[in-house]
């Protein structure tokens, strides 16, 4: 099953001026290629044991925070899984700082 991500573009643009975050960032989409085949959020989970499913009681859209860079950065995603195909949609990419000031059922950093 193929993993596609939406906005990477953005994530890379948001790195740029850390290498270390980007080394991190870079790392972690290597990790999604190599991902066992996901048909619900629950597997995507499973697959990578540093992340957490969140789910928004005030809209029926739920999301994946992905742990990454043990734990000093933090990457939300939307979901959505098609026959072949999961499709994560990047909301936000920061610091586990930047992460601890914003509300993960509502931010969009790339509109």
């Amino acid at each position: 099953m193929k993993i596609r991500l939406i906005k990477w573009s953005n994530v890379l643009l948001s790195c740029e001026r850390d290498k270390i975050m980007l080394k991190s960032f870079e790392d972690f989409r290597r990790r999604l290629k190599f991902a066992q085949a996901s048909r619900n959020p629950q597997d995507l989970v499973k697959s990578f044991p540093n992340s957490d499913l969140i789910t928004c009681n005030k809209s029926s859209q739920s999301r994946i925070v992905f742990n990454i860079g043990n734990n000093k950065y933090r990457l939300i995603c939307g979901y959505l899984f098609k026959a072949n195909t999961t499709v994560l949609f990047i909301k936000f990419v920061g610091t586990h700082v930047e992460y601890d000031k914003i509300d993960v059922c509502t931010v969009n950093m790339f509109n």
